[in-house]
């Protein structure tokens, strides 16, 4: 892959000149402009303290705040204003539930057993306050029919969690039968697109979508504490939910006692954003911005439809779906002892990760080789039969 064009950018990420980084799906690799961000961040502060927040010319770290999240907003297709920004998905898919009254007929939460399992566990919890859980099972732990799931959602749903793409499989699902059928009903839609954003191109307008929340430590390689909520532009006006903080007020400076949401997406932001976080996120996004998403996925089903016949050829099973159109950018090879083998392979510099039910998770992205993709699948084959 020497003529590959996007090679070039393995320059920007540091941590590939000592590494075989392949865990992109879980922490992305680091921008080496990250240190630059931070710097900033460090300077602002250093030199005005407070006044850094916000500057007489309406610029400063709540500015930049929205600029990022308008930024993340642009990889996905949101409209400017619709995206803020927190600090992790569990607290914006309470935040989003709080919105909604359960004490009614319409009090269903309706997913699959394939979610991850911070928004698993908010929902469980949301019994509490009325929500009745319907969770469809996976037959193969792969991914789960989505007619079965369409099927499920119905008048007494208010709402249906689900993932773009699985993390324990990577699962590319298909959204729009489910968000359609959610629509038709009354019922709304609360899309993770955490393990899609920066590998699979979407767009939240497109899709119809009401909610999304991801983050930026995977695919595009930013780092901890940026996680984003789109809101559906119609929607904004009437979301309304009941955790909310200072910076969702309209005039979040003036401090005043009786609540005004700001009229963006920012309503949802609750107290405090991750300020310091965000300097190590917006590089991640101007790169993946740059590469362009349809360069990235057509590298990445080549890459992965390359590990794949190389794992099935060494005998290894693969928990991930053979059809690149309905994988993410992982691919889980699962063999006998595959724990204890995933331990020895980071410890050799391959970076890597596992995870019971989905076996070695292996994430190569715009930046990898078919080369490093055959080296694993080497290591794995000469370890696995010690």
């Amino acid at each position: 892959m020497a003529d590959d064009p996007l090679l070039k950018w393995r320059e920007e990420f540091p941590i590939l000149s000592r590494k075989t980084y392949l865990i992109n799906n879980s922490l992305g690799a680091m921008p080496r402009t990250v240190y630059d961000g931070l710097k900033h961040f460090a300077d602002m502060w250093n030199e005005d303290g407070v006044v850094a927040w916000h500057y007489e010319d309406g610029s400063g770290w709540l500015d930049d705040c929205e600029k990022t999240a308008d930024l993340i907003g642009s990889v996905m297709g949101a409209p400017k204003g619709s995206v803020m920004l927190h600090l992790n998905v569990a607290t914006l898919t309470a935040q989003v539930l709080s919105s909604i009254d359960f004490t009614g007929p319409r009090n269903r939460i309706v997913y699959d057993d394939m979610q991850f399992t911070s928004p698993h566990y908010v929902c469980q919890e949301w019994a509490r306050y009325g929500a009745q859980l319907h969770v469809v099972k996976s037959e193969d732990r792969i991914g789960v029919d989505v007619q079965k799931l369409v099927d499920a959602i119905d008048e007494r749903t208010a709402i249906v969690p689900i993932s773009h793409v699985y993390f324990r499989s990577a699962y590319l699902q298909d959204v729009k039968p489910i968000i359609e059928k959610a629509h038709k009903v009354g019922a709304k839609v609360l899309l993770d697109v955490y393990q899609s954003i920066g590998t699979v191109p979407f767009d939240v307008t497109e899709l119809n979508v009401d909610f999304a929340v991801g983050g930026s430590v995977k695919w595009v390689c930013g780092g901890p504490n940026v996680c984003y909520l789109y809101i559906r532009p119609d929607l904004i006006a009437g979301y309304k939910p009941a955790l909310t903080g200072w910076i969702s007020h309209a005039r979040p400076f003036k401090f005043e006692m009786e609540f005004t949401p700001h009229k963006t997406a920012w309503r949802a932001a609750t107290g405090t954003p991750p300020v310091v976080a965000l300097y190590s996120a917006r590089p991640g996004y101007e790169i993946i911005k740059q590469v362009g998403l349809p360069a990235i996925r057509e590298k990445s089903k080549r890459l992965t439809s390359h590990l794949m016949e190389r794992a099935l050829e060494a005998g290894f099973k693969v928990n991930s779906p053979r059809d690149p159109e309905r994988r993410g950018g992982t691919v889980c090879i699962d063999f006998e002892n595959a724990e204890p083998v995933h331990e020895e392979l980071i410890r050799r510099g391959f970076v890597i990760d596992y995870r019971p039910g989905g076996g070695i998770r292996v994430s190569p992205h715009f930046f990898n080789t078919l080369e490093e993709c055959d080296a694993i699948i080497s290591q794995m084959k000469e370890l696995h039969r010690r």
